[in-house]
């Protein structure tokens, strides 16, 4: 009965201090919400993505339930839903059909949003998964600075 006592309080104090490390309140201070913050692809199917300004850009709108964004040059919109479970469905998405010079990433850029079957987040990254496997890695973008 005692050891079983002492390791209870040993657990507690080490979910305690697991839940008070710095990495959380990090994540904490950084999280962006979901809806309304634009997001933009930095991996995509395990490879690093290094696009150019307002290109491969996502936003959910809450009030419309619409997803919009740019591809490498192609506007992309269509529906979307979450719940508080996190689970994610995305599409069927409609884009623009310029000629664009990174078509390849685009293609697989679309695949994965309507891929989507939930998501996750870390700090200011919103993690794209389907069914458990990683898809897409996107990076809030800060908001512009009030002046």
């Amino acid at each position: 009965m005692k050891n079983l006592l002492r390791t209870t309080v040993v657990a507690g104090l080490v979910l305690l201090m697991a839940g008070c490390c710095p990495c959380r309140s990090y994540q904490k201070k950084t999280r962006r919400p979901l809806t309304g913050t634009e997001w933009q692809l930095i991996q995509l199917g395990g490879e690093t993505i290094r696009p150019s300004e307002g290109t491969f850009t996502l936003t959910l709108s809450e009030q419309t339930g619409q997803l919009s964004g740019v591809g490498s040059c192609n506007h992309i919109t269509g529906p979307y839903q979450s719940d508080k479970d996190r689970s994610l469905k995305i599409g069927p998405l409609a884009s623009t059909r310029m000629a664009c010079p990174d078509a390849k990433h685009e293609q697989a850029f679309i695949e994965a949003l309507e891929a989507a079957t939930h998501y996750d987040m870390d700090g200011p990254m919103l993690l794209i998964l389907s069914n458990g496997e990683l898809r897409a890695v996107f990076q809030a973008i800060p908001a512009p600075a009030a002046q």
